[in-house]
């Protein structure tokens, strides 16, 4: 049990990996260097009425075709290629930084010095080359695209280190990497990983990569930019609104979603390995939460948490499995805010 000497009421992470918004672009596979920014367009369309219907209505015809009759009108936002382009791009850039040895906020000194001891002893031990070869991987196989994945038939991603003096160049082909495990030994990936492990381990070094990718989507195929969130959809004209960055609606998409798609590494929480209840590499998070599924993969109950695994290990503690030690890392990597009560 720990000692209330030893706890951080006031403690937070700044986080190390740090994408840019993602800006979209249309283009042709053959010519893909050459590209045009893509614009939200408007849609109206009467839809029909698809819910689930009352009971009351279910069970009389006649109530059934009025209410089908009702038109479903909606305004949305969409984002399609042009009639002469096939291939989506989508460039952003990622800030990789050191420090993860000291917390960019602690209110107990006892605390700070023995998380420092055990952050050091992981990166002496580990230094971050399993977390930055699976970070790479998902540079490489672009998760990040993520609806825009799914049926493209070629995916190239370009990833060029802007660091002036270090300079380097990596070509993937998206569509060679899966992306449900991270059992890869790659020659660019390792070259990669090693680039992102140097500065993760370093005290104050840092990583500027300017990634590009194009996926072949198909000609005038529909894609599919961030999505906002609309707390009062009701009173609004829109039922979807999609994020653009300036004033001619141009698409993007949200920082959060890429830095989603790259964190997207725990394949150590309980149920990984359960076909049934298996939901893939999740992101990395302190619940193991997955908001579309309505799941919380590592619990407190089951002891598989971040507060559970960091409260002891920051202290001085072993944890069972070094995967375990990976996750807590992960998840300080992600950043965030993990004071600990001491009433």
């Amino acid at each position: 049990m720990a000692k209330q000497d030893n706890i951080a009421s006031v403690l937070a992470f700044e986080k190390k990996l740090v994408p840019s918004d993602g800006y979209m672009y249309g283009t042709s596979w053959d010519n893909r260097n050459e590209a045009s920014p893509l614009c939200l367009q408007e849609k109206s369309v009467r839809g029909t009425i698809s819910n689930r219907l009352k009971a009351a209505i279910k069970g009389d015809p006649a109530k059934l075709n009025a209410e089908v009759e009702k038109a479903n009108l909606q305004t949305v936002d969409t984002c399609s290629l042009g009639p002469d382009q096939d291939t989506l791009t989508l460039h952003f850039t990622l800030k990789v930084l050191g420090g993860i040895h000291q917390p960019s906020a602690c209110n107990n000194a006892a605390f700070k010095q023995s998380y420092g001891k055990a952050a050091k002893t992981y990166v002496e031990s580990q230094g971050f080359t399993e977390l930055a070869r699976r970070y790479a991987l998902n540079i490489a196989n672009g998760r990040f695209l993520w609806r825009n994945r799914v049926g493209a038939e070629a995916v190239e991603v370009v990833v060029n280190v802007l660091n002036k003096g270090s300079e380097q160049q990596w070509t993937f082909d998206g569509t060679q990497y899966s992306t449900r495990h991270f059992d890869v030994d790659d020659t660019q990936i390792n070259s990669l990983a090693a680039r992102i492990a140097n500065v993760l381990a370093s005290d104050d070094d840092f990583l500027i990569l300017d990634i590009v990718c194009h996926a072949k989507v198909g000609r005038a195929q529909e894609v599919y930019p961030s999505e906002e969130l609309v707390l009062d959809k009701g009173k609004g004209e829109k039922s979807k609104i999609l994020y653009s960055y300036d004033e001619d609606r141009k698409a993007a998409m949200h920082s959060q979603k890429l830095g989603n798609a790259l964190r997207t590494i725990d394949t150590w929480y309980p149920d990984y390995d359960n076909i049934e209840e298996s939901a893939g590499p999740i992101a990395v998070e302190p619940y193991g939460a997955v908001t579309n599924l309505g799941k919380a993969y590592r619990t407190p109950k089951d002891k598989q948490d971040f507060y559970t695994f960091f409260d002891n290990w920051a202290r001085g503690e072993t944890l069972p499995r070094i995967e375990d030690e990976h996750y807590v890392m992960a998840v300080l990597v992600r950043g965030g805010v993990f004071g600990q009560s001491d009433k």
